[in-house]
């Protein structure tokens, strides 16, 4: 990779929901987003999704890790050969890829992305950017969220001029709040980010459970339930949400909610699941350091409805997917392992004390290149 200037690179990112893998393509510098190109999603058969859902919590070494780690690297091999050989991702400089988070116990255990990148990078032929959040958690932080920096090069090509919010509704839910018109994404009140509670993978959990099918299309089945008030209730009174930021979560905290669920009905459940992402980005709200002018959302969330309306009744600001501003919500976190990959190649942070809570801004990240 060139040290300097523009550079067309390819990022891939499976989410804690386990539905696919999306990979994109941008050109960037690492610093200023010049243009985004296309775009692939490889879904997850259910046998695989299977073999997921059995290595969650699993550490490195362990038989259920190793397996979902060849599931991982199997689908990232497909999307990206088929991405890379559309005429339009043109000749890219190297890949990024997060891999997928089996477990994640910042200030315990460390975390765990299963998807081996030197593997990645001897099948694909490109140097391959992987394994994000080690640096960070061994050195104190969080680990996560890691796309806040993207975010911020995002709002600022899309020429925002005020505070936002960027709200992604993957398995997880979590915020970036940013003032596009800092100088970078490390300067003094430039950012903040946290994750705000569960979003879809409980939702997915339950419908998959009760009904057989890998989400709640269009919040049908919520919209068809009532919402457990006491439950709510107790959920909004969780210790988690008095945390200050930077803080982050696993895609299998808030146990007592998910239990709570799955005593209701299938639609009961989905309708208590989904006003709980609501409260869980209102809880959020609380700890931003500035009022926003609106919230952009990415992620799969976004497509739903029900639990888009809920988030807007809950705020007092304008919620707009992130289409609003020029971006594809399905493919922003690829598009920010893209971004990332060039700042780890070019030594430049990837997260700072205001998005992990490590005590300085680290380049974490390991390259691997083929053989």
């Amino acid at each position: 990779m060139r040290k300097t200037g523009l550079v067309r690179v390819a990022g891939a990112m499976s989410g804690t929901s386990l539905d696919g893998v999306d990979a994109a393509i941008i050109e960037t510098d690492g610093i200023a987003v010049a243009s985004t190109g296309p775009s692939r999603y490889r879904a997850y058969s259910d046998t695989e999704r299977s073999v997921l859902r059995a290595g969650l919590g699993t550490w490195p070494g362990e038989p259920a890790a190793q397996a979902a780690a060849r599931v991982v690297e199997a689908a990232h091999v497909d999307v990206l050969t088929d991405l890379l050989a559309d005429p339009e991702s043109g000749e890219v400089d190297a890949i990024g890829v997060h891999g997928q988070t089996l477990a994640h116990a910042p200030g315990g255990r460390g975390t765990h992305q299963a998807g081996d990148g030197r593997r990645l990078a001897n099948a694909m032929g490109y140097p391959v950017v992987w394994d994000f959040r080690s640096a960070d958690v061994h050195l104190g932080g969080q680990g996560a969220p890691l796309a806040p920096a993207y975010h911020f090069a995002m709002t600022q090509s899309a020429g925002l001029d005020a505070p936002v919010a960027v709200l992604n509704l993957g398995g997880v839910g979590n915020f970036t709040w940013l003032d596009p018109r800092a100088a970078g994404p490390d300067a003094d009140g430039a950012l903040l980010a946290f994750d705000t509670g569960p979003a879809n993978a409980p939702l997915d959990d339950h419908v998959a459970d009760w009904l057989g099918m890998a989400y709640d299309s269009g919040g049908v089945l919520a919209s068809e339930g009532a919402v457990d008030a006491a439950t709510i209730a107790q959920f909004a009174e969780h210790p988690y949400f008095l945390r200050m930021p930077p803080k982050s979560l696993d895609r299998n905290d808030f146990s007592a909610l998910v239990a709570a669920a799955d005593t209701m009905s299938a639609a009961d459940g989905a309708a208590t699941l989904t006003a709980a992402v609501a409260v869980g980005v209102l809880r959020g709200v609380e700890h931003f350091p500035a009022p926003i002018s609106r919230v952009l959302v990415t992620g799969g969330g976004r497509k739903n409805p029900v639990m888009m309306k809920m988030i807007a009744e809950a705020l007092d600001v304008p919620v707009d997917p992130v289409e609003s501003i020029g971006f594809d919500g399905d493919m922003v976190e690829a598009q920010a392992f893209a971004y990332l990959a060039v700042r780890v190649m070019r030594g430049l942070p990837t997260t700072f004390p205001s998005t992990t809570g490590v005590g300085a801004a680290v380049g974490g990240g390991e390259v691997s290149r083929p053989g």
